[in-house]
């Protein structure tokens, strides 16, 4: 079983929530101990009697196949001494922020019991209910509710949402290149000394390289000074 200090200090880092989740998966499967599956509770917004038609297109089984990266997935498989991230702001105060990475100690019917990892609130054991979730921008031509514990694993994490961790050793692999604008100087400054990082790149015919592309917006470079040779 890792311990605490373990997974604190340590993370994969890549660009997409597929490649998240396909990691989180694997390393779950070797993980000792059961597997504690959690679904979620859908349903659409209520939008009065009128809206009975629409909602009668949409069945709770299509809602529970929806994933979007701002809500947890329909179903939360973890087991105890997982590492999770928070997905909401539960309580400030007591460290449970959104970002905040934790350990699951205990899971229970109604709540997972969970161990902060790091910051101020180090050490400390909370009860994590499942609380409503509504996206409030979709694709979907509706509004729909999603009742789960606001928690995913994180033994891997999309760098957008590394933003602010600071790690001792950082794994960042990239099947495929980023695609936002500074998303790879996010990656390699997470880790605190260069002997720490490590980089796994994979061209287009899945063998592994040294290359990679880097996305800058070009208007960083406009009115730049030119320096006299001079």
């Amino acid at each position: 079983m890792f311990s605490r200090h373990y997974l604190s200090s340590r993370a994969i880092l890549t660009p997409t929530n597929a490649v998240v989740d396909d990691i989180n998966s694997a390393i779950l499967d070797k993980l000792p101990g059961d597997v504690h599956t959690y679904f979620s509770q859908d349903s659409l917004e209520d939008k009065g009697p009128e809206e009975n038609e629409f909602d009668e297109s949409f069945p709770v089984e299509y809602l529970n196949s929806l994933n979007m990266p701002c809500i947890p997935k329909h179903e939360l498989k973890i087991k105890i001494g997982t590492p999770v991230m928070l997905m909401r702001n539960l309580n400030q105060i007591n460290g449970l922020c959104n970002g905040t990475r934790m350990i699951v100690t205990g899971c229970k019917k109604n709540s997972i019991e969970c161990e902060i990892m790091c910051g101020s609130h180090i050490g400390t054991k909370h009860l994590i209910p499942r609380i409503e979730m509504i996206p409030t921008e979709t694709p979907w031509p509706f509004d729909f509710k999603r009742t789960q514990f606001p928690l995913q694993i994180c033994f891997a994490m999309t760098i957008n949402k590394s933003q602010g961790q600071s790690l001792d050793k950082v794994g960042i692999f990239l099947p495929r290149p980023v695609f936002c604008h500074g998303q790879l100087y996010v990656a390699v400054s997470r880790v605190t000394s260069a002997s720490g990082l490590h980089i796994l790149v994979v061209n287009d015919e899945g063998k592994t390289t040294d290359i990679t592309s880097n996305v800058v917006f070009q208007e960083v470079f406009y009115n730049i000074p030119s320096v006299d040779a001079g």
